[in-house]
């Protein structure tokens, strides 16, 4: 479980003095703390809020359920920690799976068990408390203590943790998150009787990029600067996958284990079956969405969506990115003769380092707009419904399609931090072998 965090945890350390710092400059904020001259920053003299959006895989989910785990003391009740507990991962790893999966198509709970996200700062800060395990799934639990230190009030943290299995439309029709989340934003106004500072990590950023978008179509048009103006004073991205994250494609065709102790196919059909995966895919930057107005030979009027791109996207290579973002290598089957490319014929062959193979290559264009999860779907049997997510909850969204390019939000200040010296993925490899593959 040490790799639960990895390298994410090494930056949200170095952050956290920086970010607790910038709290400081921009408002006087912190009074009374450790080490900190009450009567030089002037006490309770800030007006401002702390809002935290945390990112994928950030949120205590509990369950809401009951259910028997047959052979195992270990069941689930209602309230019972699901992520995450990790004696009933190692314990009744069926019985926990049940709890986190949804349905690929509708994004509904698992007809056996299903889990809801926790509420305030505990679901953000160790996602696994105890001695041992929550060291090791601390997320926030180091920033709000420096918070804690420098003498910050309590009611001026507010957390925001939503159910990270979700992309944005099903997060408002289910859990109603973005009207919840107006609200958090309204009561810290009445509250503290100043604005808010945002706090977003990772996929939160997405998760915050969204809000914004939706908050256009829920007030009115003249009053949406001026409400933004009123709620909203800094905005701390940290982490945004402005172009999204290879990773995401790495979960979609292996799975991502987070260092659990779950093989890599359990994780793929875990991942496979949250929407938020494609909320991260790698798009690039030279494409949008356009939504068409259409009417059928019935008179029935619809809207769809289309993706266009720039003449810039055709004259560069991979999209702007430095590789291709997925390259796939698939073997001929030599039992049923199958060939991935219909223009080869298939053949028999006694060696295995003879067989014909077909070598893919697919930009973040490709990724984003389905064309890669078409090409895999005869080869591959979780990219139908990987292309269904695509297509229901991200690119016909009439809210927002997320794989487009990003625009500086109409916030007084925005703030983009990074950290540094990481590496960072931009391509994935995968090589099919019949009916084996690895990575």
């Amino acid at each position: 479980m040490a790799n639960l965090r990895g390298s994410e945890d090494a930056e949200m350390g170095r952050l956290t003095l920086l970010l607790v710092l910038v709290y400081v400059l921009v408002d006087n904020a912190c009074v009374g703390g450790a080490g900190v001259d009450s009567k030089q920053w002037g006490l309770h003299s800030s007006r401002l809020s702390g809002v935290i959006i945390p990112g994928f895989a950030s949120t205590r989910l509990r369950s809401w359920s009951f259910l028997d785990c047959p052979f195992s003391p270990l069941d689930f009740r209602p309230l019972d920690p699901v992520w995450l507990d990790t004696r009933k991962v190692l314990s009744v790893p069926n019985c926990w799976l049940k709890c986190m999966l949804l349905d690929p198509l509708n994004q509904t709970d698992h007809a056996d068990c299903k889990s809801r996200p926790d509420s305030g700062l505990a679901a953000i800060t160790e996602l696994d408390p105890g001695y041992i395990t929550g060291p090791l799934s601390s997320v926030w639990r180091e920033w709000v203590d420096w918070c804690v230190e420098f003498g910050i009030e309590a009611d001026a943290i507010i957390a925001a943790p939503y159910d990270w299995r979700l992309s944005g439309p099903m997060l408002e029709e289910r859990d109603l998150y973005f009207y919840r989340l107006k609200l958090i934003f309204e009561v810290a106004l009445k509250r503290r009787g100043g604005p808010s500072l945002v706090f977003a990590h990772s996929l939160g950023n997405n998760v915050f990029r969204y809000f914004l978008e939706w908050l256009k179509l829920e007030i009115a048009p003249r009053s949406y600067q001026k409400w933004l103006d009123d709620h909203i004073d800094t905005y701390f991205s940290v982490g945004a996958p402005l172009l999204g994250a290879v990773e995401s494609v790495k979960a979609t065709l292996s799975g991502l284990t987070f260092g659990l102790p779950i093989s890599e196919g359990t994780a793929r059909l875990m991942c496979n079956s949250f929407s938020s995966s494609m909320w991260m895919l790698p798009f690039s930057s030279n494409c949008n969405t356009r939504h068409v107005s259409s009417n059928d030979r019935w008179g029935h009027s619809g809207e769809s969506s289309a993706i266009y791109c720039n003449e810039k996207e055709f004259k560069v290579k991979s999209s702007g990115w430095p590789v291709d973002i997925v390259k796939v290598e698939v073997m001929e089957d030599l039992v049923s003769g199958f060939s991935p490319n219909p223009l080869m014929p298939s053949e028999s062959f006694n060696n295995l380092d003879c067989s014909p193979t077909s070598k893919w290559s697919f930009s973040a264009r490709e990724v984003a707009d389905g064309t890669f999860f078409d090409a895999i779907a005869k080869h591959d049997n979780n990219a139908k419904e990987a292309h269904h997510q695509l297509k229901k909850f991200l690119i016909d969204d009439p809210v927002l399609n997320p794989l487009t390019p990003w625009q500086r939000p109409p916030l007084k200040n925005v703030f983009c931090i990074y950290g540094i010296d990481l590496k960072t993925e931009v391509g994935h490899c995968r090589l099919k072998l019949a009916k084996e593959s690895r990575i």
